[in-house]
């Protein structure tokens, strides 16, 4: 019974996980959700921006503390071990919810792109953002990286074993291609007003500085991540030094 009980926990929250990704997409691009990054300013400037660094510093402490190795050992003297990636997912998503839920539109344009092609490159790259972010955790194991194949593994009542380091296609070219496809969704706007230029300002500087957190983190637990690391670029794509 325990094993089931894990295993519908980490399906729970893979699927809370993917729809909360989903919504990220309506949220950034301003379609097909109730509210998102552009909604209509509802109170002062002020207000709304302490309100709005508080929802992404909640998100931040989150995914850094509970993605550090020591965290994680300590964690699962609480939780069963193979459960640990699907709570980190849980409260990721969570956060995010919270984020979506709270947002609060600063309002204000920065540039609004009104030439057609200019509009289509934009929502071209826009699209080509996040469907990199997909196609990056497929290449690594989509399921191991959101805990659904450790709870499946601990139903099965087979032991986990960590995945080999391999450089798949766009890992050839540059190593953080999920959050190179992050960034380009978050800056690919036709029309950036001053919330969305302050979210991706403070996005990108959490992933700039959350990656020296995972390398640091890698080069411990992966001794070829450093000659990985020196051979193939962090984020603008390159060929990879022989």
């Amino acid at each position: 019974m325990k094993r089931l009980l894990v295993f519908l926990y980490g399906l729970t929250s893979y699927i809370i996980f993917f729809a909360t990704i989903l919504y990220a997409i309506g949220f950034v691009g301003n379609f097909l959700v109730p509210v998102s990054i552009d909604s209509a300013p509802v109170g002062d400037f002020t207000t709304a921006l302490l309100i709005d660094i508080g929802l992404l510093g909640i998100f931040a402490v989150q995914h850094t503390i509970m993605a550090r190795p020591a965290f994680k050992q300590w964690w699962t003297k609480i939780i069963p071990e193979a459960a640990e990636r699907s709570t980190f997912v849980l409260f990721a998503s969570l956060s995010l919810i919270l984020l979506y839920v709270y947002w609060q539109p600063l309002g204000g344009t920065v540039w609004e792109v009104t030439d057609p092609t200019g509009i289509n490159v934009l929502y071209g790259i826009f699209a080509l953002g996040w469907a990199t972010v997909f196609l990056s955790t497929f290449l690594i194991n989509h399921f191991d990286l959101f805990g659904l194949r450790q709870v499946m593994l601990y139903l099965q009542g087979k032991p986990y074993a960590a995945l080999q380091f391999k450089t798949p296609f766009l890992y050839r070219y540059v190593r953080h291609p999920l959050y190179v496809g992050l960034i380009l969704g978050f800056w690919a706007a036709p029309v950036m007003t001053g919330t969305h230029l302050f979210f991706a300002i403070a996005t990108t500087v959490y992933i700039l500085i959350g990656i020296q957190f995972e390398e640091h983190d890698l080069k411990n637990a992966l001794p070829e991540y450093e000659d990985y690391q020196d051979r193939v670029p962090m984020l603008v794509p390159g060929f990879a030094k022989k």
